[in-house]
């Protein structure tokens, strides 16, 4: 566990190291990725899955943080019709 702390923080550190020259929303995004790839990351771990469950998670993780940020910097939020397709309309 010791050694999965380190890289988080070692990997949280390169990834804001390498903001600046972003715009905001893709600060967010980043940020909303490190995040969700950590609980994901946390939450296989303590459910005591193997390595290969715990990068999907960790990727799943990531994938719904960068999302989250992304909606919530720009206020749409993608909704789904029921036939297989999806709108983006203002978040509530």
């Amino acid at each position: 566990m010791h050694k999965i702390a380190i890289t988080l923080a070692s990997i949280a550190a390169l990834g804001t190291a390498g903001c600046t020259g972003m715009t905001t929303a893709d600060q967010n995004a980043v940020a909303g990725g490190v995040f969700g790839a950590t609980a994901g990351l946390l939450t296989a771990k303590a459910l005591g899955s193997n390595d290969n469950w715990t990068i999907i998670a960790a990727l799943a993780g990531a994938a719904a943080g960068t999302m989250v940020a992304r909606n919530q910097s720009t206020n749409d939020c993608a909704y789904a019709r029921g036939d297989g397709t999806y709108y983006t309309a203002p978040c509530p």
